[in-house]
């Protein structure tokens, strides 16, 4: 049997990163409620 989670970086910046969340409106929302919150990370690095 093979793992399951085989990480790679650019997929996960393509589908969470922070552009991919600036794309929706909904990911606006997430953006904003992050940054009122003072994260420190808005979106996967």
């Amino acid at each position: 049997m093979s793992q399951t989670y085989k990480p790679h970086k650019l997929k996960k910046k393509r589908r969470m990163g922070f552009l991919a969340k600036m794309k929706t409106k909904s990911g606006r929302r997430i953006i904003n409620s992050r940054r009122s919150k003072g994260r420190k990370r808005l979106a996967c690095e």
